[in-house]
């Protein structure tokens, strides 16, 4: 009987002395866990070893592994040579520790083909091409050599964060077209990338050649999209160079009453150039709100899609569809309030529009609870919060509102600053100010400071306020700041 030979890459390297030890364990273990009977040939085992050696020492280990008792022979160390060709043909690959990942998925992005011939380089090469594309935290393997040939196993990990893989203005694909051609070119792309590798190069370097193949000009770029100081959010790929103008406008899914609404809100983008990024705006802010403003709680939409009407080596025009799923329509049954003490319901109440048993106003609650926040400004609570919980019946497709109110504590005048203009007139406006250091804090105050200065000075007039609040959490007071900016004549 031919011995074989295995191989683990781990993450850590035993010493000299320590090698021994392991390999009098690594063959204690596999002898007492063979429990198949006589005549069975012992397993490898390495799974509770984390070792990672030379060729020489492991090829020391797996023959002592070989042996029927190797604590009592002394073993020829094995080599390739001992070995005839076809032990090289890579016969099987099989994959562990994803649950991202099919199988097949994990074998085609590390390069290696079932019948190639290998050698230990080549699994080297494949266990650091998975490990660059950053969608893995670990990656492991383990070979053996027989005389049917190769056998390999890869072990991998995970990488802890993916995030999405948005796509400006590849307006010659649709979404699907996308998908399924980079994930034929780059088998671990799954609409996510990790934060980290060369994953999105790939994907990025896929892009370019689908853009080569249509003999389409145009440059593909990347960027990692995030708030200031915040995680990685989303990688969103561009092409430059071809100008992208929009020509109409579509809404799918639109009820007959909303469209003319729509469609007077989208006009302004015709002409415009095509950017998801921007459209997505354009639907937060102009489109939604005509749907929660009827009661149309739960509408939203989905990216807007191109379709290609004019196709040239330096513009392209593109008719634009906003898909809108609309949902059921809700009216409101009741409305209450729970948390306010300072200042009684009666005093809050009227300052909330929507009317029971009309389409719950989405767009108006939330001006109504900004209005009850500036109230509470008015006497210093500028920390108060009010949250609205939705309690929604489908079935009836009604919706009662709880507005649940944090108060929070009493914030009272901290500092002024009045910054732009000279120094006599801002003596004067600091001593016509007439909240001072302790006084409980009125928001409403600037403005009428502002208005009243602006009609008994008439300078004023030739120029532009503005005013920032700056609260202290530790000792509740706020500064306030008032800048003066020349207006243009």
């Amino acid at each position: 009987m031919k011995p074989g030979i295995s191989w683990r890459q781990e993450p850590t390297y035993p010493s000299p002395d320590r090698f021994a030890v392991l390999a009098r364990q690594i063959s204690i273990a596999n002898i007492s866990s063979n429990r198949a009977g006589p005549g069975v040939r012992p397993r490898f085992a390495l799974e509770s070893f984390r070792v990672r050696v030379s060729g020489f020492r492991l090829a020391l280990v797996v023959s002592c592994l070989c042996l029927p008792s190797a604590l009592a022979q002394t073993a020829r160390k094995p080599s390739p040579k001992d070995l005839p060709p076809s032990a090289f043909k890579l016969i099987s690959i099989q994959t562990t520790g994803t649950k991202r990942y099919k199988s097949e998925e994990v074998i085609a992005a590390s390069g290696l083909q079932l019948g190639q011939t290998v050698s230990e380089d080549d699994f080297k090469k494949a266990a650091r091409v998975l490990g660059e594309t950053g969608a893995f935290g670990d990656v492991l393997y383990s070979f053996q050599y027989s005389d049917e040939g190769a056998k390999l196993e890869l072990q991998v990990q995970d990488a802890e964060r993916f995030v999405p893989a948005r796509f400006e203005n590849l307006v010659w694909f649709s979404d699907k077209e996308l998908f399924d051609q980079l994930h034929a070119q780059v088998p671990l792309f799954q609409g996510q990338l990790p934060e980290g590798g060369d994953l999105a190069d790939q994907v990025s370097n896929a892009l370019q050649g689908l853009l080569i193949a249509r003999n389409l000009q145009g440059r593909v770029d990347y960027l990692r999209a995030a708030h200031e100081d915040g995680p990685i959010e989303a990688f969103v790929f561009t092409v430059t160079g071809p100008q992208i103008h929009i020509r109409n406008i579509v809404f799918a899914g639109a009820g007959a009453s909303e469209i003319p609404l729509l469609e007077a809100a989208g006009r302004k983008l015709q002409g415009a150039d095509f950017s998801r990024s921007i459209l997505r705006v354009q639907e937060d802010k102009d489109f939604l709100p005509l749907y929660l403003e009827r009661g149309y709680l739960k509408a939203a939409f989905a990216d807007a899609q191109a379709k290609v009407i004019q196709d040239g080596p330096q513009e392209t025009t593109v008719d634009v569809t906003f898909p809108v799923e609309p949902g059921r329509q809700y009216k409101l049954t009741a409305l209450d309030l729970a948390g306010n003490k300072s200042l009684p319901t009666d005093r809050l109440r009227p300052l909330i529009h929507l009317k029971v048993d009309q389409p719950a106003n989405a767009v108006q609650l939330d001006a109504d609870l900004e209005a009850m926040k500036k109230l509470y400004g008015t006497r210093g609570y500028m920390a108060a919060s009010i949250h609205a919980e939705p309690e929604i019946d489908d079935a009836k497709s009604t919706v009662k509102y709880v507005l649940h109110i944090q108060e929070g504590d009493v914030y009272s005048m901290g500092d002024l600053e009045i910054r732009g203009l000279d120094s006599h007139l801002t003596d004067r406006l600091q001593n016509d100010w007439k909240l001072r250091g302790g006084d409980p804090y009125d928001s409403s105050y600037p403005k009428t400071f502002l208005d009243q200065e602006d009609k008994e000075i008439s300078l004023l007039a030739d120029w532009k306020a503005s005013v920032r609040e700056s609260l202290n959490s530790e000792d509740k007071t706020v500064d306030v700041t008032v800048r003066f900016d020349a207006t243009p004549r």
